[in-house]
């Protein structure tokens, strides 16, 4: 048996090494139906041998490839097959089947919350800007991934896909208001998606400076909703917002597909006809790297919607900006991207703040049962329960613990320090 499991794992390293990251799932996929084929086929569906093949693919899919883990690579594999435009062309069947193998790999891997977050993020952009392909096969993968992960793994992501159905249900009787109400005008046509946070990933939400235009439109939107819900309070996420701008340049009119951020700092060039990078901070109130982002975006990237000076690549404090009444393109409707914030750094951040709070969780649910337990044996215990979702650290378990112990939750026993008792 040992030798089965070492040539499952050789056979990992002879398949992928060099392919891109898109392959890699595609071959792992390829990989596992070829050794289970053999298991079926060649051992009679033996229970040892699909131990070992279980063995064999824990160990590689937990290892990482070219910087990302397995959990990151299965969450963008599953965005491509799912999103608008996505480099996975296939047909609905076989989408189905694929999304299928997809899950049976995640049964290999240790961090499940980690692909979930990352699930999650891509989840929230394809639905929030109108990219998933198919809603049918959206609920189908929460659905399978609901069958091999239990409930709790899916909830927040069905409450996602729910939340745009409400919204678009919401934005109807927003227009009905509207046309209700003539004296409710909020001057320009507005779409608003409203959810519910705790589905949600958590964005970061700036007092953005509306520009004037702007300003009514949300309070006329503000006042039907507080007729609607009461007691209910909306925080505007601006850095998700898209507005398409009409553009009046010397050569032609041209509509622009923009951000929130870019159209407001866009917008102050109506009544200034020059401003420097600390005016356009001041006005929009926003952070050095949201206005450096917007900024290049406008100014050093393919579209050069305002001038620059001096005439580099880099955005610096000292710059000053100018509206490029030359610019002509020969599409008459133009989409000005943002830079891509690197999201991977605050996904891993997140899950490990989750995680500590689930080992204090399943200390305190394990601690209130047992009243009094070991170090080992509850270190033992809280690893068996948390197993499912994520890999505990022994270290981080400790140091749960401790903190425990000065939040009063528990106590060291006075004679055994490696006893702890549960304080009620």
């Amino acid at each position: 048996m040992p030798t089965f499991c070492y040539f499952f794992e050789q056979a990992d390293k002879k398949d992928v090494v060099g392919l891109q990251e898109q392959v890699f799932v595609r071959k792992v996929i390829e990989l596992h139906d070829k050794y289970l084929a053999y298991v079926n086929d060649c051992f009679q569906n033996h229970t040892l041998f699909h131990k070992a093949l279980k063995e064999a693919f824990e160990v590689f899919c937990n290892k990482g490839v070219a910087g990302s883990s397995s959990a990151e690579l299965l969450a963008t594999f599953c965005d491509n097959i799912l999103k608008k435009g996505g480099s996975e062309k296939l047909s609905d069947e076989a989408i189905e089947e694929t999304l299928e193998k997809v899950v049976k790999l995640l049964a290999y891997i240790s961090d499940k919350d980690l692909f979930a977050e990352f699930y999650r993020k891509k989840l929230a952009r394809r639905l929030l800007f109108d990219k998933s392909a198919n809603d049918d096969h959206e609920r189908s993968i929460l659905t399978k991934l609901k069958q091999q992960c239990g409930g709790q793994f899916t909830s927040k992501m069905e409450g996602m896909v729910t939340d745009l159905t409400l919204a678009r249900e919401n934005q109807t009787s927003f227009e009905e208001y509207l046309s209700n109400n003539p004296n409710a005008n909020p001057g320009i046509d507005l779409t608003v998606t409203v959810l519910t946070t705790g589905f949600w990933p958590s964005y970061k939400s700036f007092d953005l400076n509306l520009p004037a235009e702007m300003v009514k439109c949300v309070e006329v939107f503000r006042e039907f909703y507080q007729i609607k819900t009461k007691h209910r309070k909306l925080t505007w996420i601006y850095s998700l917002g898209t507005c398409n701008l009409i553009g009046k340049f010397e050569q032609k009119t041209m509509e622009l597909i923009v951000t929130t951020y870019q159209a407001s700092a866009l917008l102050l060039f109506n009544s200034s006809d020059r401003l420097s990078y600390s005016e356009i901070m001041t006005q929009l109130n926003l952070t050095d790297d949201d206005v450096v982002r917007l900024l290049h975006s406008l100014s050093c990237a393919k579209y050069k919607i305002l001038n620059k000076e001096p005439n580099t690549k880099i955005i610096s404090p000292t710059d000053h900006f100018e509206f490029n009444s030359r610019f002509t393109d020969k599409m008459r409707r133009i989409k000005i991207p943002l830079p891509p914030v690197d999201e991977k750094k605050k996904v891993i951040e997140d899950v490990d703040k989750d995680r500590r709070y689930a080992i204090d969780a399943s200390i305190v649910r394990i601690m209130k049962s047992r009243k009094v337990l070991g170090h080992q044996q509850l270190v033992m215990e809280c690893v068996e329960q948390l197993g499912r979702m994520f890999k505990p650290d022994f270290k981080a378990i400790k140091k749960r613990i401790e903190d425990l112990i000065t939040r009063d939750y528990l106590e060291r026993d006075k004679e055994n320090p490696n006893m702890f008792r549960y304080l009620a």
